[in-house]
């Protein structure tokens, strides 16, 4: 259906075109310069590209300055600028006022005398970076706590939807908004879901809190066609963003070919539109009034949108993973002719940097997760090195979030693990700042700082790629927006970029394995001596000893069929050893006991189990309770499995029940689970199963509530985050104990408002296992959370731990289990002192082993580390000694 035309700005650019026209055509009848002015006005701008207004780089104050903001000279900063690629780094000060960045570098005096009101904050030479940027988020469209009437990210009437728009449906009370501020992201573009293969426009917004409280407030630069923005007729038109998707998510629309007709179909018309816009304007320009007698320029209310992609004025974020579907789109981009500005998720983008680099119009940006991979079929060959090859092949690369998949407070440890994994610093950091901004065509205003941007500003206790970094104080448009912040004081040593380890080799058998290189262990050998070691520490029941050499004189390791037989400086040990053994140098690295893990390796592919309470299970299990045995159904050899193995987790505990990020729990009885080591061969190997029955899991929550009480020997995990249930369980084992007159072992999983009962469960005497250790207020059940630095003095592992709880940490899902060793620097970090290095370590293994009653049952395997410790980005697993399996994996 054609409808009559709303008005379009009109650029200086245009105006000049206009009046070549004139010089060049027959002056028209005065009856048809009053009937065809308009649309001359319209056809010239369809010619002016998008981008900032004429004059915006000599604004004075922002459009989205708050009146009565105080301007603010940050003294003494060391500026990561994001200009250069990342490369620039000045010391100096930054002025802010009006909402924008006055003055960065050596600031005249003058100017900050003739700066009234304004606020001084030395920062004693900290690191100081632009806003983070998320390019990836379903922020407001998933909000925390998510409730049922809350999931708009996804529509159900159709696969092309172009004319939907994200920001109908941004709520502006999601708790996201405060946390992510908290870890320095101040914007992001909130996307429509995955699934819809056009799922509709985009919008960036900033974080901060508006007196409208409304999302069209929160929108950056919002285009011309977002209904009631006042529109200066001077400027080009503003840059419009639009989500695409491809691949499995569509497969509700039919296969991977009814996609590609979809896109196709869908552009088509809008092609059609398009080419009968340029006729008409050719025909206005050149006078032919005739020929437009009756007519009316077309358009389409529905395919508007298209249209403009046409026109090159829509910033695409196409959620793409594999190589079939980014070859589709590239096709399709060079067929309509249209510029696909980054791919998401992308997890084979970085095996085909060719196919990408014949885009239309030029390479796109990819926006990637760091190490979450294999969580569906089309995602498995992620890499962790896929940044560094994108980068490597002129590829801009993005991190992302795609919260709350991942939550975007933590959107800065995504760039960190690119630059562990080999991205280079500058390009680390660019990923969350300046490469989203110019991916997302705002480059001018958030991403980089530079005199004239917005005023968002991040203040960080150490460097932005050290473990842990903490924003000090996050600035938006000038607004201060942490009032009191809490962050403790950080040594020198976290003021430099880490060292990381030398991936190279890794990276380069990833490509040639097309993202499946062999995880198994290079070797396994019964005999191994390690050099130049930094230091070690060993088990000794629930405790730890340390053995630390001294940095000139490194200790010798000697292993003899997985145990050590002799530690010492220097080279004593080597007079005692004969025979072959196989060396490995640990660079002044370490060796510390193996990690362990909860849920580190679900059962893949084993179904969902029955669910005694919520219907009758089949009588052919023999079992009315449905305590199936995860050890039937355990899987070695899995992908999974192995990076944790090669990460240092030597011991992993899993039950048949799981969780997905919004459906919650699969079953309110996760059956038995069991206690095996991630690196052995398979369930005969000698010490690959520690424990077959280890615990009894159950989850329980408003959707799944507890009827009966099972009791028995074994230890009961119970997966629960709130509070008031908890209160009930410990009442409950309270009664079961005074009946029965035994002590029942009980844990509670997940627990993420464990610490509003903390005296109460430690008087229990009941285990806290933290899954994930970083709480996120992801449900109704969870909203209660300790934030943690900087928006409360202790985290919510250090509250527990000051109430003498065991704590042990987990995870939700298999991939994020080669993390933990970083999880346990981070809440080392996050405690501010308080948290010894014996008591993180303890997080993944003594204390693990007391909730699930292992500590008779291990002969601990120790891990080696090239590098550095364990807690830090400056190490990597080299090898594991297995004592129970008589042997030590080289990796």
């Amino acid at each position: 259906m054609l409808r009559l035309p709303l008005a379009i700005a009109v650029a200086a650019s245009g105006f000049l075109f206009l009046a070549k026209i004139s010089l060049t055509t027959k002056t028209p009848h005065p009856e048809q310069v009053t009937l065809k002015g308009p649309d001359r006005h319209r056809c010239a701008a369809l010619k002016v590209p998008p981008g900032p207004p004429l004059d915006f780089h000599n604004r004075v104050v922002s459009d989205r300055f708050v009146q009565g903001t105080s301007p603010v000279l940050i003294r003494n900063a060391t500026i990561w600028s994001g200009a250069n690629n990342g490369t620039e780094i000045i010391h100096g000060d930054i002025l802010l006022d009006q909402g924008l960045v006055k003055a960065l570098g050596h600031i005249p005096p003058n100017l900050i005398s003739n700066t009234p009101g304004v606020r001084v904050i030395n920062v004693e030479r900290a690191w100081v970076t632009p806003g983070l940027v998320d390019l990836h988020s379903h922020v407001g469209l998933l909000s925390a706590p998510l409730l049922s009437g809350a999931f708009d990210v996804n529509s159900r009437h159709g696969p092309i939807l172009p004319w939907l728009r994200s920001i109908d449906a941004i709520n502006t009370h999601d708790d996201a908004y405060r946390l992510a501020i908290a870890g320095g992201v101040t914007s992001g573009q909130v996307l429509p879901g995955s699934g819809n293969a056009i799922g509709g426009q985009a919008f960036f917004i900033k974080y901060r809190k508006t007196a409208e409280r409304t999302p069209t407030s929160m929108v950056i630069e919002p285009p011309e066609t977002l209904g009631g923005i006042h529109v200066n007729a001077s400027h080009p038109p503003r840059w419009r963003h639009m989500k695409q998707a491809c691949g499995e998510n569509l497969r509700k629309y039919g296969t991977r070919m009814d996609s590609a007709w979809a896109f196709r179909s869908a552009y088509n018309e809008a092609r059609k539109i398009k080419e009968a816009q340029d006729d008409y304007c050719a025909k206005v320009e050149a006078g032919r009034w005739s020929e437009l007698k009756g007519k009316t320029f077309p358009e389409s209310f529905e395919w508007e949108m298209l249209v403009d992609v046409l026109r090159g004025r829509v910033k695409i974020s196409n959620h793409c993973y594999e190589a079939v579907d980014l070859d589709n789109i590239v096709r399709l981009s060079n067929e309509f002719r249209f510029h696909v500005s980054s791919f998401h998720h992308a997890s084979e983008a970085w095996l085909v940097p060719d196919v990408l680099k014949r885009m239309w119009g030029g390479p796109p940006a990819v926006a990637i997760f760091a190490t979450n991979h294999r969580y569906k079929r089309e995602s498995y060959r992620g890499s962790e090195f896929a940044p560094a090859v994108l980068a490597d092949n002129q590829i801009p690369v993005v991190m992302k979030s795609d919260h709350p998949v991942i939550n975007s407070r933590y959107l800065l440890h995504e760039a960190q693990q690119a630059h562990y994994f080999g991205l280079a610093e500058n390009l680390a950091l660019a990923s969350v700042t300046s490469t989203p901004a110019h991916a997302g065509g705002l480059a001018h205003r958030i991403g980089v700082l530079r005199v004239g941007a917005d005023a968002d500003v991040v203040l960080w206790d150490s460097h932005p790629l050290a473990l842990g970094a903490t924003p000090k104080q996050v600035f938006i448009d000038g607004v201060m927006q942490i009032e009191e912040p809490v962050v403790g004081e950080k040594g020198e040593w976290f003021q430099d970029a880490p060292g990381v380890p030398d991936w190279e080799e890794e990276k380069r058998e990833a490509v040639r394995w097309e993202g499946l290189p062999p995880l198994e262990p290079k070797k396994r050998v019964k005999n191994v001596v390690f050099l130049n070691v930094k230091e070690v520490w060993t088990r000794r029941g629930g405790s730890f000893d340390e053995q630390t050499f001294d940095t000139k004189d490194m200790g010798t390791v000697v292993v003899e069929r997985g145990k050590i037989v002799c530690s010492s400086s220097g080279s004593t040990c080597l007079s005692s050893t004969s025979g072959a053994y196989t060396v490995v140098d640990l660079k002044g690295g370490s060796i510390f006991p193996g990690l362990e893990e909860i849920a580190g390796e679900p059962s893949t592919g084993d179904g969902v189990p029955y669910d005694p309470l919520l219907g009758d299970v089949p009588s052919i299990l023999d079992d009315s309770a449905q305590a199936l045995r995860a050890v039937d159904a355990l899987q070695f050899g899995t992908r999974n499995a192995l990076l944790a193995y090669r990460s240092g987790i030597t011991l992993g505990v899993t039950s048949i029940g799981s969780s997905t990020l919004f459906g919650g729990p699969s079953s309110t009885f996760g059956g038995l689970s069991v206690s095996f080591n991630p690196g052995a061969e398979n369930a005969m190997e000698d010490g690959a199963i520690v424990k077959r029955i280890t615990a009894l899991h159950l989850s329980v929550s408003p959707a799944y509530p507890l009827h009966t009480w099972p009791s028995g020997e074994i230890p009961l995990i119970i997966d629960v985050s709130s509070a008031d249930i908890m209160a009930t369980l410990l009442l409950l084992k309270g009664e079961v104990e005074a009946k029965f007159g035994t002590r029942m072992r009980m844990s509670f999983a997940h627990a993420t408002e464990a610490h509003i009962l903390a005296k109460e469960i430690a008087a229990a005497d009941v285990a806290v296992l933290l899954k994930p250790p970083r709480p996120y207020p992801q449900v109704w059940s969870e909203r209660r959370i300790i934030p943690g630095p900087p928006l409360s003095q202790d985290s919510h592992i250090m509250t527990l731990l000051k109430h003498n709880i065991t704590v042990g940490i987990g995870v939700s899902e298999a991939w994020a289990s080669r993390n933990t060793r970083f999880d346990l620097g981070w809440a080392a970090l996050e405690a501010n002192g308080q948290m010894s290095r014996s008591q993180a370590l303890a997080l993944a293994t003594t204390n693990i082993e007391g909730a699930f009653g292992l500590e008779t049952e291990l002969d601990s395997d120790l891990v080696a580390y090239a590098g550095g410790s364990l807690f830090g980005f400056e190490s990597k697993p080299v090898a594991v000694i297995s004592p129970a399996r008589h042997l030590v994996d080289v990796l």
